[in-house]
């Protein structure tokens, strides 16, 4: 099995889950983003250095950028904690304006998106939408956290093992535990995987905590326990992160990856499956 890392060097291969999302027809409320899209409107020109020095002049401002290009504030916080190591708007805004700025049209498409919506006229159907959009995002954040599970799936079956997928699994004196994956099934288990990705944070990323916790209490010395975790949600959620983390080094958990690091996981898994004979 791979050798633990250092926990920085593992947080450094979190990478955002979710895709970037259009929000063309998303409807600005509230008097401080009606005064500030006022403000935007009125710039002379909308390019990088013109924004920049809006960004300057109004730091507080910075998460109606966020939602001309369809961030809420719990995402803008977790992207600049990914992007600047920080989730602080205020403080960016001051000090790396056109750092600022220069990330959000790259990562964002920021200045074509303002154009777009400064000129564009709203009727009945985009006020509509717009109060659709939460269920909208909520909807697409649940398909963006099984993307870990399914990648592991798919690992697990290009492999040809046989296994079963969000289920419980049986270890020591009975006790079971969840997983996301499990070779060759609950009763059985030989090599048991918990997959969790977010991008955001909130009560999830401590449940899946306690689900990795609980792996690692309930495995016979027999069972390989490895754990898939990515997304910008865990930078915000260090601690928690660092729990799992520990786990691995002091070897409760056999494995912990990323997305970016399924080459050993998958080499990982191949090799626990042929020591236990499933190959």
């Amino acid at each position: 099995m791979t050798k633990p890392v250092a926990f920085d060097e593992y947080l450094d291969t979190l990478g955002r889950l979710t895709g970037h999302v259009d929000p063309t027809a998303a409807t600005p409320e509230g008097d401080d983003i009606r005064q500030a899209t006022d403000s935007l409107a009125a710039l002379p020109a909308i390019d990088e250095p013109t924004l920049a020095a809006w960004v300057a002049t109004y730091p507080h401002r910075v998460p109606v950028l966020g939602l001309v290009v369809g961030l809420t504030q719990e995402k803008l916080k977790n992207a600049l904690v990914d992007r600047f190591g920080t989730g602080g708007w205020v403080t960016l805004a001051r000090t790396r304006a056109d750092e600022l700025v220069h990330w959000f049209d790259t990562d964002f498409d920021l200045v074509r998106l303002l154009h777009l919506q400064l000129g564009r006229e709203y009727g009945f159907a985009d006020v509509l939408i717009a109060r659709a959009g939460s269920r909208v995002t909520a909807t697409r954040a649940g398909h963006s956290g099984r993307r870990v599970e399914d990648e592991i799936e798919a690992i697990a079956a290009d492999l040809g093992l046989p296994y079963r997928t969000r289920t419980r699994f049986t270890g020591r004196n009975g006790r079971t535990a969840p997983c996301d994956l499990v070779v060759p099934d609950g009763a059985a288990a030989e090599i048991v995987v918990a997959a969790k990705g977010f991008d955001s944070t909130g009560s999830k990323l401590s449940d899946a905590v306690r689900e990795i916790v609980e792996m690692a209490e309930v495995r016979l010395p027999r069972q390989f326990v490895i754990a898939v975790v990515d997304g910008i949600g865990w930078k915000s959620r260090r601690a928690d992160l660092r729990r799992i983390h520990e786990l691995w080094a002091s070897q409760q958990i056999d494995g912990m990856y990323t997305l970016a690091t399924l080459d050993r996981f998958r080499t990982d898994l191949e090799e626990a499956a042929r020591l236990r004979r499933l190959l």
